[in-house]
This record gives structure tokens, sequence and C-alpha cells, in this order.
């Protein structure tokens, strides 16, 4: 029999965590052929939800919570619990029951049947604001084209990953990590799960604009050099502008033909040119930093507290943590 992890990044989510538990330890019952193991990450969150998660340990044996220093993100969160899974897979679902813990079901499945990644894709965005949807369908779509090519176009809710996979994502300790392209960049098989997303019931989501930009840039940063190339590309064409516009002006002006404004033309030149000068900056810029985070020492993530007992079972125990 073996072990499932399955892993739950938290962040104010009190409010959805005990149906949440429910629903886990009913999936659980209904697949006698393996060992199960809940594990929580409280990312910092600012409510009651570690309470909450004390509560669900004192009642399970198979619940361990993992309390972080602060929030530190939801990437960031879900490989501090796969640093403290013990299972053979690992599965990753966010807390809010928008993704139907059930779906992993299918993908435990795959996973028996020898697949090491299986993903869960949305089948549609029905219900959400034309805003998230446009911004979904752009990053979507843009990933798919310029980075990964098997992406889904409706995006990646959650994922199921073999122990084996879960050794090489912990093994990466990449900072600004985006755990969807590194598991598309390990090159193992995959699979894909559709399932239907549904409307939140508890709370509101934290998944605001800066949390989303920062994911937007981090996917391509990590996987990507185009947008490098797309500044260099943009330097290069302004400069033949630039040149060609010189020539023009100079030959107007020796020949005397057209009076040439002087002002007017020249904001337009130093505006568009400082702009893009600074576009370019600001590219290498985020290049950079991630440069700089990489080389620093400090911990992907600063543990404040894990509460619940040892739940791998005695027969499945072994030399991992």
């Amino acid at each position: 029999m073996a072990l499932v992890s399955i892993v739950v990044p938290v962040y104010y989510n009190a409010a959805s965590l005990p149906a949440l538990a429910a629903r886990l330890a009913a999936f659980a019952e209904s697949q006698p052929t393996h060992h199960f193991e809940f594990v929580y990450v409280d990312d910092g969150s600012g409510d009651n939800s570690f309470d909450v998660l004390r509560g669900l340990a004192d009642g399970d044996a198979r619940v361990r919570v993992v309390k972080l220093a602060r929030n530190f993100g939801s990437n960031t969160a879900i490989l501090a619990g796969m640093t403290y899974a013990t299972g053979d897979c690992v599965a990753f679902i966010a807390a809010d029951l928008q993704d139907p813990p059930e779906t992993l079901a299918k993908m435990l499945h795959s996973w028996e049947t020898g697949t090491k990644v299986v993903l869960a894709a949305r089948r549609d965005r029905h219900g959400d604001p034309w805003a998230t949807r446009l911004f979904a369908n752009l990053f979507n779509w843009l990933f798919k084209k310029l980075v990964f090519n098997g992406f889904s176009p409706q995006g990646i809710g959650f994922f199921l990953v073999d122990r084996q996979v879960v050794d090489l994502l912990v093994r990466c300790n990449e900072k600004n990590a985006h755990l969807i392209g590194l598991i598309l960049w390990s090159g193992y098989r995959y699979e894909v799960v559709e399932y239907d997303r549904v409307e939140r019931e508890h709370g509101v989501s934290r998944w605001t604009f800066r949390k989303k930009l920062k994911y937007f840039i981090d996917a391509f940063a990590a996987f990507s050099y185009l947008p490098l190339r797309l500044a260099s590309a943009l330097g290069l064409v302004l400069a033949a502008v630039g040149g060609l516009y010189a020539v023009v002006v100079a030959a107007v002006r020796l020949l005397n033909e057209v009076p040439v404004p002087g002002w007017s033309a020249l904001m337009v030149v130093v505006l568009l040119t400082s702009g893009a000068q600074l576009l370019i900056l600001g590219v290498l810029g985020e290049y950079l930093w991630r440069n700089l985070d990489a080389t620093r020492t400090r911990p992907l993530f600063i543990v404040d507290t894990v509460y619940g007992p040892d739940s791998r079972p005695e027969e499945l125990k072994g030399d991992r943590p």
C-alpha cells in the first residue's frame, strides 16, 4: 500500500478548512488501497487558520500542520509542504474548495498506471470576472506559444507528482519558483485530467493583481530569454529609426527646402528613446534581481511551528524525513 501525501497551502482560509478536511477524509476513505497524509501549510495567515488546523490535527492523526513565519507565497508554501511530505506521490490542491478534491481520484489512477506527473486543467473559466479571464487567457496563450508548447490554454489548477519528481523539485531549491513550469521543464511524461472549477463559497480571493503580475514575470524570467531578445530588438529598431530620421533631418536642413521644427521633434525623440531605455533596463533588472536572489544563501522559507504526529504508517516508514 502506497502513501499518498496531499499538500494544502493555507492563506486566510479558516472558513473553508473544515469542509475541505471532510471532503479530503471522504476521498481517502474511497481509496482503501492507499494510506494518506494531509500536510497543511499555513503561509502566514492573519486569521485563525492555524487554530483551525491544530483542531484538525488533534482529531486526525493523518494531519500535519506546517506554520511558516510569514507569508512566502503560494508556490513556496507548496514547496514547504513537499519538503515535509513523506508520500510515494504528492498532490497539491488549494484550500478554497474551488478545485474539487474528488478530481484527485482520476489523477491517482493515472499515477498508479505509471504516470509520474498528472496535471489538472480547468475545462473553462466561466464565472470568473472578465479581467481575470483576460489576464489568465493572455498568460496561458503566451506561456504556451513562447515557453512550453503543451501548456493547457485554460491553465493548470493543481497536480499530482511521483516521489521522484518531488525530490527533484525540492532539490532545485529555486527562489521565485514557478512550479508548473518546473514540472514541465523536468521532461517527465505527463497526463492531463480536466475538471470543472466551482464558484468560491468561503472568504474572498487573496490572489491580487500584484501577485498575478509577479507570477507572470516569474514564469517567463525563469524559462525564457525572449524578453531580453525583445528588448534588444526594440533597441535595434529604435536605433535604426533614429538614424534614418537623423539623415532625413540633416538632408532637409542642408538643402534648405523645408524649415525643420526643433523643440517638438526633439522632445518626441527624447521621450520615445528614454522610455524604451527604461523599459529595457526594467527587463534587465528583473533578470538581475532573480540572479541576485538565487545566489544568496537565505532559505526558501522559514518554519515557525510543525504541529501534528508523524502520520506515516509504521510499515511505510523509511529514511525520508
